[in-house]
């Protein structure tokens, strides 16, 4: 699971993913620096048109039923209270059945979260060492990502969020040193995550393609396009 990230800045974005004129999110509306979940971080989608468009959203993907813009589960019973959910990730193993993401997925609400950096926690030595991850060959991350809209329900305001989309990696030689281990569970039972990673080429596939198109391009990454190392 994704946690922290550092996306490039505006205009490296609009560049490396050629964002067209009018598609570019205003002047000033971004700086690059360390994001978190709720913070609102740049993403790119298509316009619907074949052309690439970008824009900030909420990281952190708001629930279709959610009362408010910070993702919550609605009570189950009578007498509980909504409970907050992380939604920064989706499991691709569930992307199509779990409520908050099915429709998006359903729906080719794709999208990419562009990534400087991103970084992990290690647990070997025993305590929380974080690891950064950068690609070997300079150029920023293109996480695969969905979007959604959520209108406040008090306000009318309709508020972009979006999630990125994690894959197994119990088998990848790093990314399943990550995380803290479970001792009850085996080596190969760990259900550790990564980031499904796109290379450049397959961006359009991921944003325009169908379903069966994209769900092709959910794989682990090759460990030597990785630059990691400890933070």
């Amino acid at each position: 699971m994704c946690t922290r990230y550092i996306p490039p800045e505006a205009r490296e974005i609009e560049d490396f993913w050629e964002i067209g004129a009018g598609k570019r999110m205003p002047s000033g509306l971004f700086n690059a620096r360390e994001l978190f979940p709720l913070s609102a971080g740049p993403i790119v989608r298509s316009d619907g048109q074949g052309e690439r468009m970008a824009h900030l959203a909420q990281w952190g993907m708001i629930p279709p039923d959610s009362e408010t813009r910070i993702p919550m589960s609605r009570p189950r019973g009578p007498g509980e209270k909504p409970k907050r959910i992380s939604t920064v990730n989706a499991r691709q193993e569930t992307i199509a059945s779990r409520p908050t993401y099915r429709d998006a997925w359903k729906r080719g609400q794709r999208c990419i979260v562009p990534a400087r950096l991103f970084f992990e926690p290690n647990w070997e030595t025993g305590a929380n060492v974080w690891w950064r991850f950068a690609r070997a060959d300079g150029h920023p991350w293109s996480v695969a990502g969905l979007w959604s809209e959520w209108t406040d329900p008090a306000t009318g305001e309709v508020v972009p969020s979006y999630t990125m989309v994690t894959v197994n990696a119990d088998a990848h030689p790093m990314m399943k040193r990550m995380h803290k281990p479970d001792p009850r569970l085996g080596a190969d039972k760990q259900d550790k995550r990564s980031l499904v990673l796109l290379e450049l080429c397959d961006v359009d596939q991921w944003l325009s393609g169908t379903v069966e198109d994209a769900r092709a391009l959910i794989k682990l990454t090759p460990v030597e396009l990785f630059d990691a190392a400890p933070a």
